[in-house]
């Protein structure tokens, strides 16, 4: 049943998972050879696992890990592990080669370039989604089209273009904007790189939720370096790639004992949630302009390939407003002395953000207890973006744009 909390404006489905067949498609054999591959591309480091003890402490659960993708490759999210990994197996198709054969200075060279001739990839974003297949093509002498909806930020704009790609801003909303990438890639010849998938297009979206394993794996490598493991484990969604390459692999990690799974989107995007609150089994789109300070997740339309795993394995959906996101935002960047500072942007923020709420809040208790949120807790927290849009990250944090009711 859903439960709506009204002085917050936020809605919540706590549901016992049905489960089912583990994926096999995320196993961990699968992202080892993810990682193997990601770690031969120039740069490459973990990113940190960033321990909030102090918070932990002053919020009366055991641990809070926030994994902090705001350093990944430098460009401030995590979303270039799906582009590289996905453009590469695309390559390596074309190729007859297996990924884990080849490395990023063999797929750039000279001799590959004669074999496949000149590529042009296409996709739809917000940002973060294209700046990753940007700087894929520009390292690998590929030329790319990046499709964004009305309203993206002159920073991701220029941050795209940065790389050497074509933008075309539209007036559309983001599926749209997919639908108008797809029309414009089969008239001229282009690769569509889209995380969502459709009929006659899933090899793609998956290699690229197979991609966003990387950061998950290191999330629980670190973790067990420590001596821990996570209990709960909040996870954004837009159309549910990222949500469903995260459950799935952890469900797969642990399969006797897998940690609860919290899924939040933005109220006016809610698509996830709608799928899950009409109980049909079946996804349900979720129409307009989808007006949110969290752009990565403004998206109406569930990716088919997450959506068995997220139906399957998910304790908790959640539509929740700006001012989730934007407390999570001040949060992260303002810590308890002791405790370090993570810069963590409109998307990446949300899950802090909520928990700040189930702890905190007298409003929450029902929903705390029915999480099972306690002192033997420990969160674990995907921060899947820095400040991309730094205007608007200074505006919440220095003027309060999105206060809390």
């Amino acid at each position: 049943m859903i439960q709506e909390i009204p002085t917050h404006n936020l809605k919540y489905l706590v549901q016992s998972p049905p489960g089912g067949a583990v994926p096999k498609e995320f196993a961990d054999d699968i992202a080892q050879k993810v990682l193997t591959f990601h770690s031969k591309l120039p740069s490459y480091r973990p990113t940190a696992l960033v321990r909030l003890d102090e918070l932990a402490r002053a919020w009366g659960l055991r641990d809070i890990f926030v994994k902090d993708e705001s350093t990944r490759f430098k460009l401030k999210a995590f979303k270039v592990l799906g582009g590289s990994y996905s453009v590469a197996r695309l390559m390596c198709n074309k190729l007859g080669k297996k990924v884990e054969e080849v490395d990023f200075d063999y797929l750039k060279s000279e001799k590959v370039r004669k074999k496949i001739g000149q590529m042009t990839l296409a996709s739809a974003t917000d940002g973060n989604h294209g700046r990753g297949i940007a700087w894929a093509a520009e390292k690998l002498g590929l030329k790319a089209v990046i499709y964004m909806p009305k309203g993206a930020a002159r920073s991701r704009v220029e941050n795209i273009k940065g790389h050497g790609a074509t933008v075309v801003e539209t007036d559309l909303n983001y599926d749209d904007a997919v639908r108008l990438c797809c029309e414009k890639a089969d008239k001229n010849g282009w690769h569509v790189v889209q995380d969502t998938a459709w009929e006659g297009y899933s090899d793609i979206p998956l290699w690229i939720m197979q991609g966003y394993m990387t950061m998950c794996s290191e999330a629980v490598d670190q973790m067990v370096q420590r001596r821990t493991l996570p209990s709960h484990v909040f996870i954004q969604a837009g159309v549910g790639a990222l949500a469903g390459a995260v459950i799935g692999y952890l469900v797969n990690r642990f399969q006797d004992n897998p940690p609860k799974f919290i899924i939040m989107e933005p109220g006016s995007a809610a698509c996830v949630f709608t799928s899950a609150a009409a109980g049909d089994g079946k996804t349900h789109a979720v129409t307009g302009d989808h007006e949110t300070i969290m752009a990565g997740l403004a998206c109406g339309e569930v990716n088919p390939l997450s959506w068995d795993i997220l139906r399957n394995f998910t304790d908790c959906y959640v539509s929740c407003e700006n001012h989730v996101a934007a407390n999570g935002m001040r949060i992260l960047a303002n810590p308890l002395a002791g405790d370090a500072m993570v810069e963590a942007g409109e998307s990446g923020s949300v899950g802090i953000g909520l928990l700040d709420l189930i702890t905190n809040n007298s409003n929450f208790e029902e929903f705390k207890k029915a999480l099972e949120i306690d002192a033997d807790s420990t969160a674990l927290i995907f921060n899947t973006e820095g400040a991309t849009d730094p205007v608007n990250y200074q505006d919440i944090l220095w003027h309060g744009k999105y206060p809390s009711p």
